[in-house]
Order: structure tokens, then sequence, then C-alpha cells
């Protein structure tokens, strides 16, 4: 990447560790996500608010709602992920709705790195806990059909 990227931008914010991101997560959180598509020096914004409640048999259920903003159209748009005990104790197992294992998250250092390949392309996250109630993700997409980066902000509604 080049300089002053948005993923080098992260890489410079102090960190807050996180012994358990499950109970870190719970809880209802304000979301501003940025997307650029490299390739067309296109910008969209999703605004909205994502609730992780408890899921039946343990973990959390990751509900996101709100408006995506793209080429000047505002649609409505959701996304349901499964966030389920990890491995390791104060982990995550991260799942698709439909149960697919998207990624592990571990913000045990504060930060973390996960990929996914998707089809031909590569999705490349890091997540960085700021404070008790702030934490982003920085997901940088390439690949032959992709040229992406999705900046998400996550701020805790009681900490408004």
């Amino acid at each position: 990447m080049t300089e002053g990227t948005v993923t080098e931008r992260v890489v410079t914010d102090e960190v807050w560790p996180v012994s358990d991101v499950l109970a870190f997560l719970a809880g209802r959180w304000r979301v501003e996500r940025d997307v650029r598509d490299l390739a067309s020096g296109d910008e969209g914004r999703f605004e909205g608010v994502t609730v992780f409640g408890a899921l039946a048999g343990g973990g959390l259920l990751h509900e996101e709602s709100g408006t995506f903003r793209w080429q000047g159209v505002a649609r409505p748009a959701t996304r349901t992920l499964r966030f389920l005990p990890g491995r390791a104790p104060g982990t995550a197992d991260v799942r698709f709705a439909d149960g697919r294992h998207f990624h592990e998250l571990d913000l045990s250092a504060g930060r973390f790195l996960a990929d996914h390949p998707c089809a031909a392309d590569l999705y490349r996250g890091e997540f960085t806990v700021c404070d008790a109630g702030r934490w982003r993700s920085v997901w940088r997409v390439g690949g032959p059909a992709k040229d992406l980066v999705l900046t998400t902000s996550y701020v805790r509604e009681d900490a408004l």
C-alpha cells in the first residue's frame, strides 16, 4: 500500500487490549462505513446500527441495519453474522448467517489481522480497539473482481 492509506493510519493509532471479544462486543453500536473503489474512484457510505445480541447456545448474533449511499443513490442495507466462542478463551469464530466460516477474531492485543479468501479475491481485515466504547475495522479487498477499501467505525451507543 502507498503511504497515507487508511490501513497505515490505523496502524499508528493506540490500541486497547480486550480479554473477551464476545463480552466487549455485546450491545448496540453506531456504525459508519466508508467504501472506496480504488479502480473506479467511486466512494460510498453506510450509516446505521449494529446490535450484538445473545445467541441461543452461546455467542452473539450480529445484526446490522442502515442506509448505504453509492453513486448518489441511498438504499437500505442489512447484514447478519454469528460470533461464536473461538478456539481459545476470549476469542471468536465469526461466521456468515448461513454458518460458513468468515474469520477468527482475537483482540487480546487490541489489534488483529484476518484473511478471508472469496473466490479469486482476498479480503484482508484489520481490527483495532481504541477504547471501551470505540473500535474499527479496515478491510482491503483485492483480486481480479474487486479493488476496495472498507473502513468501518463503531461507537457504543451508550458512549455517545
